[in-house]
């Protein structure tokens, strides 16, 4: 990576401490939830090429080599040492890692020390408060543990993460809920709710992001695709437009993760409000070779000063190599059209790729600047 910027990934998850065998492993090529069609392949995908081309060459194999042969390669290293090459090659100075999904993961800490870089936790409000479920013997004491794990993660994290946008759809009410809403939806949830299940009512998840707005911290939200149990409709981050007006006395920022295919949105939301950031992540990982085309749609219309770079990878450490190269094509292939045409100096391409490498993302959560 020398002579490249180094890079803060400002959105990502942990990594798996064993396996995954060939099955799971196609399973994060995917955002599907269920296997491939029969005769099918998770590897025949923009993601799968992207994995063979960029993460074969770290494991001594040749680019574009057959996923049996890569998988092989893959076993016969073992899972530390994989994990150990590919974060490294990755180039990435800096982690901010959601820790609310699922998985025996590499903590924040872990991932640091594998990596050679800094960590830094992304609290999820929905997996606070279903934290703060399964340990209240009461309504009371299950809103009071949420205001003390909000202020907890003030003192220990970097920023909130919301999906409220799986749970309920983005279209919900942009005010905060009333005091006696609140307590009267934690009361009906409470005495219906299944240990360990999830958080779904729109009233406490409204009241979670309006927790976490007023501590000021970046707060991430899950807009565009993802997983099937969302509704791709309802998850276009115009749709949260009221609920950024309302937000803006607070000043919090307010990120808009993945937005794919509704990026040109998020870049609108970006350039019309001071406090709206857009994120490229997972993104580019999905449209593979089209990176570039994804990147420059995003480009036309938000400040580059509001746009960051993140993987969102999660269980596979290829996907933080593919993530990282994938945007530094993007962007040199963006860029360098603009100064081939004289649009751009060669000198503001070099700064605006390091803003969206690391500089906007080291401003915004308090990092130290990537050297």
């Amino acid at each position: 990576m020398t002579g490249q910027p180094l890079l803060v990934d400002q959105h990502c998850h942990g990594v798996l401490r064993s396996g995954p065998g060939r099955a799971a492993f196609e399973a994060y090529l995917s955002e599907s939830d269920v296997p491939a069609a029969p005769g099918t392949s998770f590897f025949d995908s923009q993601l799968g090429f992207a994995v063979r081309r960029w993460c074969a060459p770290v494991l001594d194999l040749a680019p574009h080599c057959p996923p049996e042969e890569y998988l092989d390669r893959r076993a016969e290293l073992g899972t530390a040492e994989v994990t150990r090459l590919l974060l490294r090659a990755s180039g990435i100075s800096a982690f901010l890692v959601d820790t609310g999904l699922p998985g025996d993961l590499l903590t924040p800490a872990e991932l640091a020390e594998i990596a050679g870089a800094e960590a830094h936790e992304i609290v999820r409000l929905e997996r606070l408060a279903e934290r703060a479920a399964d340990a209240a013997r009461d309504t009371n004491a299950f809103l009071a543990e949420i205001s003390d794990g909000v202020r907890e993660s003030v003192r220990t994290a970097r920023g909130f993460k919301s999906v409220i946008a799986y749970r309920a759809g983005l279209d919900f009410a942009p005010q905060p809920p009333g005091t006696s809403e609140v307590y009267a939806a934690a009361d009906r949830w409470l005495s219906s709710r299944v240990r360990g299940s999830r958080l779904s009512d729109p009233v406490l998840l409204r009241h979670l992001l309006w927790a976490a707005v007023r501590t000021g911290l970046p707060l991430q939200i899950h807009t565009g695709f993802g997983d099937p149990d969302l509704r791709l409709d309802r998850c276009d981050p115009l749709l949260l437009t009221d609920f950024v007006r309302a937000v803006a006395p607070y000043g919090t920022p307010l990120v808009l993760l993945h937005c794919y295919p509704y990026h040109r949105g998020a870049g609108y939301l970006a350039a019309a409000f001071p406090h709206v950031y857009a994120d490229f992540g997972l993104s580019l990982n999905h449209v593979g070779a089209r990176a570039g085309a994804v990147l420059a749609e995003l480009m036309e219309l938000a400040p580059f000063g509001k746009l960051l770079f993140s993987t969102d990878a999660y269980g596979l450490p290829e996907l933080y190599v593919v993530g990282a190269r994938l945007f530094r094509e993007a962007v040199a292939a963006t860029t360098g059209a603009f100064t081939g045409s004289g649009a751009w100096s060669e000198e503001d391409a070099a700064r605006v790729t390091a803003l969206l490498s690391a500089g906007n993302a080291a401003r915004l959560y308090g990092l130290a600047p990537a050297h």
